[in-house]
């Protein structure tokens, strides 16, 4: 199979992906854009919220992306009877996982004030946490239940289900955040009741699909489980790396914004609406990071050391030309994206110039995430998060910490300290998955 080839077929398969990871993220901007009009004080405490929510999210994500590696491979060797029993197990490990993440989201207020959050701050984030909590096993079930599709390469119906989603939840944040139809007006604790509630719908909608579908004797869906330890095992294996991997960053990224919330409300505002933006875009990294995945994966299944080296570096190329066209907006339209989210001038102002910072971000921070998923496709665990903890934590948050506080540069400083270890992360998985793709082919 060509470069062309590749390149063709991992957008076809990364469009879907990157519209329905988008799709999240475009919840988390409602949500925040329609809180942040509001009010400030609450947008303040959905921010520090979202601090813990999103390690805890991430960290999920990447303990059941073993279950994408697992059914891709199977996948592209033939052997589909593996592939429901490789989701049944794991949408086992997703319902515990969302069990535990919710008795992490009662102890919000207490992890919010230990890691030096105000009361203030501590107090309402810990409520909308407490919201949030409900939701969180329909969430992980529904991300194992998502990657099994998306290791069939059949994306669409996550898509379809996103999308309806995104207005579903805008409609349910009228209702809970503003007080509409008689409801409470309950503001960012509103707006977390609305996102449990769809989580849970979403979930029940795509598991009822999963089980309803044509093949699913063929998929082994139905019927014992084979091998459920070993498989369990596994999971696991690939699972646990990956979620420290997630961890690492997300923890890192969640220190920037609690640096921010040091520096005072305005700045924590401003600096949540550009995260905000940079994540939502980040989000196509993610959908063209887990089509790499698949394609590396079926690579690995059919035993092609060079259909393998293509589909990592079609990935690369693509997210390259996405990110620089989303770099070109933030650079130029910093001021008018803030506006959607807030009213508030001074906090438009603060995050006007860390859009801009933003934009330059991109390019970096999106290769090194498709070449996590290029590198993940041929199961190479260890390594890959060894290097975003040297990257985020070694780069990332000691640079942003230094210009931000010893510099003088304030959140612009924690900006461009994400800048350095986008830049340090991409350049040392590039060389990783240069060396990787040429070794021997061992299908996990």
């Amino acid at each position: 199979m060509n470069f062309a080839t590749h390149l063709k077929r991992t957008v076809r398969l990364a469009l879907p992906m990157i519209i329905a990871r988008a799709g999240l993220l475009v919840m988390v901007a409602v949500d925040t854009a329609m809180i942040g009009h509001y009010g400030t004080l609450d947008l303040a405490f959905y921010a520090a919220s979202n601090a813990l929510q999103v390690v805890m999210i991430l960290v999920g994500v990447g303990l059941l992306q073993g279950t994408v590696v697992l059914v891709a491979q199977a996948h592209g060797a033939g052997t589909h009877r593996d592939c429901g029993g490789f989701w049944r197990i794991s949408l086992i490990h997703g319902a515990v996982l969302g069990i535990v993440m919710a008795g992490i989201c009662f102890l919000g207020e207490i992890l919010l004030t230990v890691i030096g959050q105000t009361a203030e701050l501590a107090a309402g984030g810990g409520t909308v946490l407490r919201m949030i909590s409900w939701g969180m096993p329909a969430l992980t079930m529904w991300v194992a239940t998502s990657f099994f599709l998306e290791g069939l390469s059949r994306p669409l119906p996550v898509m379809m289900l996103t999308i309806s989603a995104v207005f579903a939840n805008a409609g349910l944040n009228v209702i809970f955040i503003y007080g509409a139809l008689g409801a409470p007006e309950m503001g960012a604790e509103g707006a977390a009741l609305a996102t449990s509630i769809i989580r849970w719908v979403m979930f029940i909608v795509l598991a009822l699909y999963v089980l309803r579908l044509r093949d699913r004797a063929d998929l082994g869906i139905g019927g014992a489980i084979r091998n459920f330890r070993q498989t369990a095992r596994k999971l696991r294996r690939i699972g646990i790396p990956m979620g420290a991997a997630r961890g690492l960053e997300a923890a890192a990224f969640s220190a920037l914004t609690m640096m921010a919330g040091l520096l005072g409300t305005v700045p924590l505002a401003g600096y949540q609406i550009a995260f905000n933006l940079v994540a939502l875009v980040f989000m196509s990294a993610i959908g063209v990071a887990g089509a790499a995945t698949i394609r590396v994966g079926n690579a690995v299944g059919r035993h092609n050391s060079s259909d393998i080296r293509r589909a990592g570096w079609s990935g690369l190329s693509l997210i390259c030309l996405i990110m620089a066209v989303f770099a070109g907006l933030f650079v130029g339209l910093g001021t008018e994206l803030a506006d959607i989210y807030t009213d508030d001038a001074a906090v438009v102002i603060t995050a006007a110039p860390l859009i801009f910072i933003g934009g330059l971000v991109l390019v970096f921070d999106g290769g090194q995430a498709v070449l996590m998923g290029a590198l993940r496709g041929v199961a190479d665990i260890w390594l890959p998060p060894f290097w975003q903890f040297v990257s985020w934590w070694g780069v990332t948050v000691p640079v942003g910490y230094l210009l931000a506080f010893h510099g003088g540069l304030g959140t612009p400083g924690l900006m461009w300290g994400f800048m350095a270890g986008a830049i340090v992360s991409c350049a040392g998985l590039t060389l990783r998955f240069a060396v990787v793709s040429r070794r021997p082919i061992r299908r996990y």
